[in-house]
């Protein structure tokens, strides 16, 4: 088995292609796969790959082949040798249906995955791996989850990311150095730093208003597009990157959209994450801070249940944490936020401690694209 096709469709801007460009680079990095990614959005691609041509069709980069998935690709004539050994659908996308038909003609047949979005949820472990057979061909599809625990798939992470965390982390002037690449000032990396990173229902104006009217000083490092209207009216101009002022005891700046190397980088950096989506949320993960998950809204409220699955296994004590993550995704009535934050910040090292367990815990298990290739080669 060496070829893999992966179907993106961008939704969520970048958590999508973000998920999908990093199973891609791991697989054919770790793994010695052709990878060739289908992705639907080139231009929220080159937000975290520079390098993408939008108006390219076909090209590689980093050794990934990836083309331009739009109308004509569903159009297409596909034959045999157009499919590939592993075909993977990232959250249930509808593939050609000439390229199904084609993969019908393989002898033998491509193992076929649907990527699954990562949830904490116990119902999980009861469909990972399940198959769905094809109504009118003879294909057979497999359900693969992410998770955290051994009846999972585990979570995308790179095999040299610690090593590169721990010589950052262990560089006394590493953080500060990097920081400053990005505009921000000594002064301001001295002070507590949070990078912000949420979707635009958060109540980020009145955490802001609790930061400034606060004891500790704060810089919140947010990139360009997030909480825009939020944090224009607190620097009382557009949120363009290299805007920054003071309030108070806080100070807002506004990065620039970083690819996603530098964004691992800053979580590093920084004191406390608010993260969002899936991307960001793993990424925070292995960034040894605390961290709080804003998580992507569904109907129903469906995400709450989402939300309140992954505090139960993740810290059923830091109460901080807790109150103040449910209390950001509107879960909870917000009260008083100057408090939610003493009490977060109280928190802090019980949290950090969590996390360097936690880390060990889910690592226990394996990552997502070795636990992927593992499967589709046991199912040949």
């Amino acid at each position: 088995m060496n070829t893999l096709d992966l179907f993106c469709r961008v939704i969520d801007n970048y958590g999508d292609i973000g998920i999908c460009w990093r199973l891609a680079r791991q697989l054919h990095d770790e793994h010695g796969l052709a990878v060739r990614l289908w992705v639907d959005d080139l231009a929220s691609f080159r937000r975290l790959r520079p390098e993408v041509d939008a108006d390219a069709d076909t090209q590689h980069i980093q050794g990934v082949a990836v083309r331009r998935w739009d109308a004509r690709c569903h159009a297409a004539a596909y034959t045999a040798a157009d499919v590939a050994d592993i075909v993977i659908e990232f959250f249930a996308v509808d593939l050609p249906p000439a390229y199904v038909a084609a993969m019908a003609q393989c002898t033998p047949r491509p193992v076929w995955f649907n990527l699954e979005g990562l949830t904490a949820e116990d119902w999980v472990e009861g469909c990972h791996r399940l198959t769905s057979p094809h109504p009118q061909l003879p294909l057979t599809k497999h359900f693969f989850f992410p998770g955290f625990n051994e009846r999972t798939g585990g979570l995308l992470r790179e095999a040299g990311l610690t090593g590169q965390r721990q010589a950052f982390v262990e560089e006394a002037q590493a953080a500060p150095a990097f920081l400053q690449t990005l505009g921000v000032t000594p002064a301001e990396a001295a002070a507590t730093t949070v990078s912000l990173f949420c979707y635009p229902f958060a109540p980020v104006a009145p955490l802001f208003a609790a930061w400034a009217a606060g004891d500790e000083a704060i810089t919140c490092l947010v990139p360009e597009g997030v909480a825009a209207a939020a944090v224009a009216d607190f620097l009382g101009a557009p949120a363009v990157p290299g805007a920054v002022a003071t309030r108070g005891r806080l100070t807002v700046r506004v990065l620039p959209f970083v690819p996603q190397p530098d964004y691992d980088r800053l979580l590093w950096a920084c004191d406390i994450n608010l993260v969002r989506g899936e991307d960001s949320f793993v990424r925070a993960q292995w960034a040894g801070r605390p961290f709080v998950w804003h998580i992507y809204p569904q109907d129903d409220n469906l995400h709450h249940k989402k939300l309140r699955a992954f505090l139960r296994h993740y810290a059923p004590d830091p109460a901080g944490l807790n109150a103040f993550t449910l209390a950001w995704n509107g879960v909870t009535p917000a009260g008083d936020w100057s408090a939610l934050w003493r009490d977060l910040r109280a928190a802090a090292p019980t949290i950090a401690a969590r996390a360097v367990e936690w880390e060990r815990q889910v690592l226990a298990h394996g990552d997502l694209a070795a636990n992927l290739v593992a499967f589709a080669r046991s199912l040949r």
